[in-house]
């Protein structure tokens, strides 16, 4: 995959594990300095939400997050991130994602460029 630069992109999601707490409403808002990604999230059944990711060599990225939802609840978790490139010009990343906090589960979720 060549370079991709994640900054100032905005990303929903369109997939997610029944285990999972981000939705349709929730919206991802993107920075990127280099090899180091940000992003802010809210929207759903999230308050608030940050990531903090590393690009890897194969373009992946492995991120840690934490909210707060709806029920009050703080929430942690690790995902690897794989990146899509759509015909259009736009990213979708495939994620594969397991709570840090609760009961520890994992899941799969997919969040596309709007």
């Amino acid at each position: 995959m060549k370079p991709y630069n994640l900054d100032g992109k905005r990303f929903r999601s369109i997939v997610n594990s029944e285990n999972g707490e981000v939705g349709g409403d929730t919206i991802f808002v993107y920075a990127q300095s280099g090899d180091m990604v940000t992003a802010t999230y809210s929207g759903g059944a999230i308050h608030h939400g940050q990531l903090l990711a590393r690009v890897l060599p194969d373009g992946r990225l492995d991120m840690r997050y934490h909210h707060l939802n709806s029920g009050g609840e703080f929430m942690l978790g690790r995902c690897l991130s794989t990146p899509e490139p759509l015909p259009d010009g736009r990213l979708r990343f495939h994620e594969e994602w397991q709570w840090l906090s609760g009961d520890g589960s994992s899941g799969m979720s997919v969040i596309e460029e709007i």
